[in-house]
């Protein structure tokens, strides 16, 4: 400690670097509390359900956007919304968008077509849930439950809430991070996304 106040510029690059550590725990545990609660559990019903875009194969979801999808046919059928909205544009060569298959497929799954709204519109999830905050607005929806991996849930509920948006995280564990080192990984660069988002918005 004597040797830092006889060095003022150490003693100021200690204080950043345990300014920024401190800042980068508090998002780590902001992601991982976030992660692990169901606001399902807390909130009955919303406006509608949103289910954040991932892979499809030419019309046929990903087994990851087949686990949220298949939450929030879950949550359709215990009367949690009246609405459901599928978020995802697609990638270069594909025939047809995430937001179109994940449609197609709540719809062969008993869904009613006029309840599931899709909208092709965004390749990154503020993209997307922008999008689908002007559909909700158009149409006087102003909740819904967001779907997606756990380690997303608290950067989409800031990006709802900075869209106007009451958003309830319900994530789906079924995804591509299915072992403790690929969760683990997950957790951590989803850390630095929403560390990112909060310093930096959507831009």
């Amino acid at each position: 400690m004597s040797r830092l106040r006889r060095h003022p510029v150490l003693s100021v690059l200690a204080l950043a670097l345990l300014g920024v550590l401190t800042v980068v725990g508090l998002s780590a545990a902001t992601v991982w509390r976030e992660a692990h609660h169901d606001d399902a559990s807390d909130v009955q019903t919303a406006d509608a359900i949103v289910v954040l875009g991932a892979a499809q194969y030419d019309g046929k979801p990903s087994p990851v956007f087949k686990g949220r999808l298949d939450h929030a046919l879950l949550m359709y059928q215990e009367g949690r919304a009246v609405h459901v909205i599928v978020l995802g544009s697609n990638q270069p060569g594909d025939r047809t968008t995430e937001g179109a298959s994940g449609r197609d497929y709540l719809i062969a799954s008993g869904i009613p077509a006029a309840a599931v709204t899709s909208v092709p519109v965004g390749h990154t999830s503020w993209e997307s849930l922008r999008a689908a905050a002007k559909v909700m607005d158009q149409r006087g929806l102003h909740s819904a439950f967001l779907v997606s991996d756990p380690w997303h849930n608290a950067r989409i509920e800031r990006m709802a809430a900075d869209l106007g948006l009451r958003g309830y995280a319900s994530a789906t564990w079924t995804s591509a991070y299915d072992t403790r080192v690929t969760r683990m990984t997950a957790y951590a660069r989803e850390t630095f996304a929403y560390l990112y988002y909060r310093v930096f918005g959507g831009r």
